[in-house]
C-alpha cells in the first residue's frame, strides 16, 4: 500500500515542460536565465548569513558548512547547488525534469564539483525514507507545484530537528502582476512567456497556514528588491513582490 506522499504528486506537467524546454540555457548570463544570473548574489547572501547563525559557524572560514546535507529542491540548472557546494555543504539537488537535472550534472563535473543531483520530488523523497536534511533551499519553486500545502509539508518533513528551510517566491499582489508577470514577462521580456502564473504567487500568510500543523517556527517575510539604476537585488523590508521566509523544525 502506498503512503499519502506517494499517492499524489507536487509536479504539475506544464511547468516542468515549460523549463525543460530551456534547460540547456541554465548557465548563460545572458540567456534566458538571465534574471536568476542576477538575483543569485542577493540569495547566496541570505541563505549564508541563515545558516551562519543558525548552525553557528565561522564566517571567516572557507568552507564553514562542512559536514551539513544539503538539499536543493527544484535545483534547476544548479545555480545554487554549486556554490552551496563550494561552502562546503553536502548538496543533493533534486528537479523534476530529468533535462534540467542533465546540464545540472553536466556542468558540476565540467568544474570537478561531487553532488548527487536526481530527477525525483519531494514526495518520492520522503516517501523513499531519505534521512533529513540540516538545510534545505526552497528557492522560487513553490510557485510551481500542483498542491504547495502538500509540497511545503512534505518538504518540511525532510528537516532535521532543529533544521533550516529557506522558501523565496512571489507575492500575490497587484504590484506582483504588474511587475514580475506583465513587466518581466511582456514588456521587458526578462523571462519567457508562461514563466509564471500570477494565481499561483503565494502571500506569507499562506505559507504559514500550509506548515500549521507541523512542529516548526516560520519568520519572515524578508523582502528582496531590484534596483533599475544599479542593476542589483538587494533585501529590502519591501516584500510586495520577491519575498524570502525561513522554517526551523523544532529540536526536540
Amino acid at each position: 500500500m502506498s503512503s499519502p506522499s506517494a499517492a499524489r504528486s507536487s509536479i504539475d506537467p506544464a511547468e516542468v515542460e515549460t523549463f525543460s524546454r530551456i534547460a540547456a540555457e541554465w548557465w548563460d548570463p545572458k540567456g534566458k536565465f538571465a534574471p536568476l544570473h542576477k538575483f543569485n548574489p542577493v540569495r547566496l547572501g541570505f541563505i549564508r548569513d541563515q545558516a551562519l547563525y543558525r548552525f553557528q559557524r565561522d564566517a571567516k572560514a572557507r568552507r564553514p558548512f562542512e559536514g551539513l546535507r544539503l538539499l536543493d529542491i527544484g535545483c534547476g540548472g544548479g545555480l545554487l547547488s554549486e556554490p552551496m557546494t563550494r561552502l562546503g555543504f553536502q548538496v543533493t539537488g533534486v528537479d523534476a525534469s530529468p533535462r534540467n537535472i542533465g546540464t545540472a550534472s553536466a556542468h558540476a563535473a565540467e568544474q570537478g564539483l561531487t553532488i548527487d543531483y536526481r530527477a525525483s520530488t519531494a514526495e518520492d523523497l520522503l516517501a523513499a525514507g531519505e534521512p533529513p536534511f540540516d538545510i534545505i533551499l526552497n528557492m522560487e519553486v513553490i510557485e510551481h507545484v500542483a498542491d504547495p500545502q502538500a509540497y511545503l509539508q512534505d518538504c518540511a518533513r525532510l528537516l532535521k530537528p532543529g533544521g533550516l528551510m529557506i522558501v523565496a517566491t512571489l507575492n500575490r499582489t497587484l504590484k506582483a502582476l504588474a511587475l514580475a508577470k506583465i513587466g518581466a514577462e511582456y514588456i521587458l521580456r526578462w523571462l519567457p512567456v508562461g514563466a509564471h502564473d500570477w494565481s499561483k504567487f503565494l502571500k506569507p500568510n499562506e505559507i504559514r497556514d500550509f506548515l500549521s500543523s507541523e512542529r516548526v517556527v516560520v519568520d519572515g517575510p524578508f523582502g528582496v528588491v531590484f534596483n533599475p539604476l544599479t542593476g542589483r537585488w538587494t533585501e529590502s523590508s519591501d516584500t510586495d513582490v520577491n519575498y524570502m521566509m525561513t522554517v526551523v523544525r523544532d529540536a526536540a
